[in-house]
């Protein structure tokens, strides 16, 4: 038996500001353990339970309907309401996980999962659900980026938004500047654009009646970012909002500011020109989505993350088993028809998560 070289298991994230997720999708419980977090941070545990609802299943006829609660218990790290300094565990129990659903499945490789990937990792795999590949892993990461929400707020007023910009060739259109909490939640399609969310549920709908699923994109903002946060080379601010965006489940594509667009214009259409402000130089235009040389510059960061379309739908798919002998599979059990509505809050998340810890990180170089 091959012995490891390291304890590294890639399952933590961050330098200062660090998360440890934990748990499977149909296992007895998800969770995080975050570090670094400072201490006397007067913690608003509704505000926590907000952001895990905002993720949870079952919240609307668009997602799966896996009926779980998400209440988050927090098993450390807080007194008499306070952060202590010290490391804050939280668990999510699963009160409906289902793994016998995937009896039928335990000896295939579904396509576009980690079926085979896992497998070809570590010799074994949880064939229960996804694993520790699901979207319920990302519990952790919400729940400790409501914690980073509070500490930006409080410390700086950083915000960070997120919305569905897109579904398919659906395109929503939206002010990133003005739009707000409320418009994002006032449809189950987290689509701030009216017209836009009626076109939205429908093909939702129908890729759901289909056997089928929808992939699309999700536009960030984090507005009142302070110049100065980022650390190059290799840690530079979009590099790591990257590495974040990309390690959520189903992602396939990450661009900031002019993204690919920006690869049609020229140097003169492309600079974000300097002007006089009020509290010191800013630009005219946010090409650069808030980042030059992997440094806020002032701006708003904007971004936007593409996700695939989701991976086990009920239509029959070719494949092959354990044995390499080919067979037909027709997922049975309950899954997304499109990832979009819930991958907002997980967006917000990792940004958070980025945010804090690169917050945490200036505060340690301004000590002269």
């Amino acid at each position: 038996m091959a012995v490891p070289l390291t304890n590294v298991t890639g399952s933590s994230f961050g330098q200062l500001f660090r998360i440890s997720t934990f748990g499977e999708s149909h296992g007895g419980a998800v969770g995080v353990v975050l570090d670094g977090c400072p201490p006397r941070l007067k913690l608003d545990l509704e505000a926590i339970q907000f952001d895990l609802d905002r993720r949870r299943p079952g919240q609307s006829r668009l997602v799966t309907q896996r009926n779980e609660d998400d209440r988050v218990e927090i098993l450390s790290g807080l007194f008499e309401g306070q952060t202590l300094g010290t490391s804050i565990a939280m668990l999510v129990h699963n009160l409906d996980a289902r793994p016998g659903a995937y009896e039928d499945m335990k000896d295939l490789f579904r396509p576009s999962h980690a079926d085979f990937t896992t497998e070809a990792k570590y010799g074994v795999r949880n064939w229960q659900g996804g694993g520790r590949a699901s979207a319920r892993e990302t519990i952790g990461r919400v729940a400790a980026a409501a914690v980073a929400r509070q500490l930006l707020a409080k410390t700086c007023g950083i915000e960070v938004l997120a919305w569905v910009s897109s579904v398919r060739d659906i395109e929503a259109k939206v002010d990133a500047a003005t739009v707000t909490l409320d418009d994002v939640e006032a449809d189950p399609t987290r689509c701030p654009d009216t017209t836009a969310t009626v076109a939205m549920t429908e093909a939702i709908e129908a890729a759901r009646a289909d056997g089928n699923s929808l992939g699309g994109t999700v536009t960030c903002v984090a507005r009142h970012v302070p110049a100065g946060l980022g650390e190059p080379v290799f840690d530079k601010l979009d590099a790591d909002l990257a590495k974040a965006m990309m390690s959520l489940p189903a992602t396939k594509g990450f661009e900031i500011g002019s993204g690919f667009a920006g690869t049609l214009m020229t140097g003169r259409e492309h600079n974000d020109a300097f002007v006089p402000g009020a509290d010191g130089p800013t630009t005219e235009t946010n090409r650069s989505g808030g980042v030059q040389g992997g440094i806020s510059n002032g701006a708003t960061i904007e971004f936007k993350v593409a996700f695939k379309p989701t991976a086990t739908i009920s239509s029959e798919q070719s494949t092959v088993d354990r044995d390499n002998k080919p067979v037909t599979l027709a997922a049975k059990g309950r899954h997304d028809p499109c990832v979009l509505p819930r991958a907002v809050p997980m967006v917000e998340a990792m940004a958070l998560l980025v945010l804090a810890d690169h917050w945490l990180r200036q505060q340690a170089t301004d000590v002269l």
